[in-house]
């Protein structure tokens, strides 16, 4: 099943998104508003919107309320990877140029500050103190990620617990989030919003931890960035803490700089590759999903449940 299929019956409730969304990220500011569209029309999953959906749908559906929750989920989403390519000075985001190459660091900074503001923004529509706590600390959450992420770079000598919990900072809370304030904003009990979100906590992690392995597995094409970018940018990810248990590996992994080149990249991709390093990664990955599986199988069964099964059945399968 393609991922889109999983979750056609929202196809009209999600185009409506997508024309709130460019409304949203418009602003009386030219630069900003051609900064927002030159990130939104550079595309994507729309994962944490259609988690929103799904969740909602677990209590009483009602998109006039649900989209907002969907599109300022979506908006911090935007605002941490503008934030991400200044910390990792990308150049490539889906195949297109960031918004830190396109224009500059300080135009870059200041669109990732006017979405996040925009999503606080949007959210004042749902008035439920919870959830506005719930928000409050994913956006403290993402920002502590972001710091350790600056932090991180290039230390060759972190550990596998350092790694979990940036991943879960930086992708699985706000996954998580996303369908536990989609269900709250469905009203749905406070038993089956907190499932919903460990659900989304271990799809997120399994997700993150996905992106990873393909990062090395994929093509330059596939990825919209250089294979094994991450590495290059100092992103220390699971394979390459696998890989590094051999130490004279690890002996070459850490020589890699901003300015290695190509080359020297491509023999360091093509030795962590002939490890068992991303098999040893994918079985994390399968461990957080079927964790996913066990809570999703608590909740009432309906069409959304069903789905979101068959999304957490894609992230696993995506090709490695």
């Amino acid at each position: 099943m393609k991922f889109k299929m999983a979750y056609s019956f929202l196809n009209a409730d999600l185009d409506l998104i997508e024309q709130e969304l460019e409304k949203t990220v418009s602003s009386t500011e030219p630069l900003l508003s051609e900064a927002g569209l030159h990130l939104l029309q550079a595309g994507g999953k729309r994962i944490r919107p259609v988690f929103v959906l799904l969740s909602a749908m677990f209590g009483e559906y009602d998109i006039e309320k649900v989209k907002k929750v969907a599109i300022a989920l979506e908006i911090i989403h935007m605002a941490s990877l503008v934030h991400d390519d200044v910390i990792d000075d990308a150049e490539l985001r889906r195949g297109k140029p960031t918004i830190k190459a396109k224009w500059d660091n300080r135009i870059a900074m200041y669109t990732g500050d006017y979405l996040f503001a925009r999503s606080l923004e949007i959210m004042t529509s749902l008035e439920n103190i919870a959830a506005h706590q719930i928000l409050s600390k994913t956006i403290v959450e993402v920002s502590l990620g972001e710091i350790e992420q600056i932090k991180d770079k290039y230390d060759f000598d972190q550990n596998l617990r350092v790694y979990l919990r940036r991943i879960k900072r930086k992708t699985a809370l706000l996954i998580a989030a996303s369908c536990q304030l989609g269900a709250i904003a469905g009203g749905v009990p406070e038993s089956i919003h907190k499932k919903l979100f460990l659900f989304g906590y271990y799809v997120g992690m399994s997700f993150q931890i996905t992106d990873d392995i393909l990062d090395f597995t994929s093509t330059e094409e596939e990825l919209g960035k250089p294979v094994g970018g991450d590495l290059l940018q100092g992103n220390i990810t699971l394979p390459v803490l696998f890989a590094m248990e051999n130490s004279e590996l690890k002996n070459k992994i850490s020589k890699v700089a901003s300015d290695t080149d190509e080359t020297e990249m491509a023999e360091i991709i093509d030795a962590i590759l002939s490890t068992n390093a991303i098999e040893r990664s994918i079985q994390v990955s399968d461990m957080y999903l079927q964790k996913g599986f066990s809570i999703l199988n608590q909740l009432p069964k309906n069409r959304a449940r069903s789905a979101l099964s068959n999304i957490a059945k894609y992230i696993g399968k995506r090709k490695f």
